[in-house]
């Protein structure tokens, strides 16, 4: 485990810290307007939260999680090099804007275009890092035992540690290197430290346990639609849960699920015809053509979901402006302390969700969920989609609160340069 949790703690340290100044970086060194750099990191980030998809379905049918974090990790390495040369190369960012206000000119199309080929690197590396980092760690314990289970809960509690220790330190310590010491060097250390996850990742190759790809979650789901597609002509049997196909592999860590009434239609996959035939083990031949009523309750389980998933969309578009919102405002305040010529970094200001979460999750805990408890007899106080629905609401303030106090903002500039106007 010391390999996993090093390669883990500096990966983290190595990503966050490339990633948490990046909207000043943009604004400040490649003279982007606020607009532009706010895209085109929302665009960066989508595409980052997208390529785990397609990463998981490669490790799991094709490569492997060990093979997939190899290649990613020294993918991430290359972009945030990429990311460092462009800040300590002159050529490769446009130069600095004329004082008071003059000319100031934005990257050419060399510049962006090497801007860009970094960040292809990062997100090549995201893909496959995300979903492969935390199952990969997982594989290194056996479940069945007592140690094994220790070994795991003991793995998730080092690695959710280690990602708010990146947070903290990325967000204080990288971003102040960043905007008051050096550019290259503030982006050189993330790549430095992603150097040394790499090595920690190759180091612990001969004792890793390494679990080949088994068949990806998503095929499944693909097997499932095209198989009632195909079968949409048939009507399912009277006594459909002893007739329809019900192989379960023998390996198989999922539990059994019970046979359910919604979306009917999906349960003709497991019916089983003349056409279909059985391997010997049980199970088919043709998994497009004849799928288990297992495969099928997966399927529904995926589609009840999506009405969750779709409304937390709503939630993350507030949470993800933190990144260029909040930023782009620290960057107009007065961030001196006292009367001294210490400044706090714009984006240091993330740290203040880390603080806020430290000091309201113990509260919650200790006395918000007892309190409920006695009012409505439910074990976690409320339920977890009741969780879920206060937290949206608590967004969508947040967000009202967010434009309320930047139209005031914006007021009080335009009235502060009228008045100055007329001077």
């Amino acid at each position: 485990m010391p390999f996993v949790i090093g390669n883990e703690t500096f990966e983290k340290l190595g990503t966050v810290g490339s990633f948490a100044n990046l909207a000043v970086y943009l604004t400040t060194v490649f003279n982007m307007k606020g607009v532009t750099a706010t895209t085109l990191l929302n665009v960066f980030s989508g595409t980052t939260n997208l390529a785990p998809l397609l990463g998981a379905y490669l490790s799991d049918t094709y490569f492997g999680r060990y093979k997939t974090l190899g290649f990613a990790s020294v993918s991430s390495f290359l972009g945030m090099v990429a990311l460092m040369l462009t800040a300590a190369i002159s050529t490769l960012h446009p130069p600095k804007c004329a004082p008071g206000g003059g000319a100031c000119a934005g990257p050419t199309t060399w510049q962006f275009a090497f801007l860009l080929s970094g960040f292809g690197f990062l997100i090549i590396g995201a893909g496959g890092i995300r979903p492969c980092n935390l199952a990969f760690g997982a594989d290194q314990f056996n479940p069945n035992t007592e140690s094994g289970k220790r070994g795991i809960n003991s793995f998730f509690n080092w690695y959710y540690f280690t990602f708010t220790f990146a947070v903290m330190v990325s967000v204080t310590a990288i971003v102040y290197v960043q905007s008051s010491v050096s550019w290259a060097l503030g982006l050189g250390i993330p790549a430095f430290l992603m150097l040394l996850s790499c090595v920690m990742f190759f180091v612990g190759t001969n004792i890793y346990v390494i679990v080949k790809p088994q068949g990806s979650p998503l095929s499944s789901v693909l097997h499932v639609l095209v198989a009632a597609t195909k079968k949409r002509g048939l009507n399912l049997p009277e006594n459909s849960t002893a007739s329809l196909f019900s192989y379960i592999p023998a390996k198989s860590i999922n539990t059994k699920l019970p046979r359910t009434e919604q979306f009917r239609y999906l349960d003709k996959a497991a019916i089983i015809t003349d056409e279909d035939q059985i391997n010997p083990d049980g199970s088919s031949t043709n998994p497009s053509k004849l799928c288990s009523i297992q495969q099928v309750e997966e399927v529904k389980c995926l589609l009840r979901i999506i009405p969750i998933w779709s409304t937390s969309i709503l939630f993350h578009i507030p949470l993800l402006q933190q990144n260029t919102y909040a930023v782009f405002q620290a960057l107009q305040m007065d961030r001196h302390l006292g009367s001294g010529s210490f400044e706090v970094p714009a984006a240091t200001y993330i740290i203040f969700t880390m603080i806020t979460l430290s000091i309201w999750i113990p509260l919650y805990d200790r006395i918000i969920v007892p309190s409920l408890r006695r009012l409505t007899g439910k074990e976690g106080g409320i339920s977890l989609l009741q969780r879920m629905g206060i937290g949206m609401i608590l967004a969508i303030l947040c967000t009202l609160v967010s434009g309320v106090g930047g139209r005031k903002q914006k007021a009080r500039c335009f009235n502060a340069a009228n008045a100055r106007h007329h001077q």
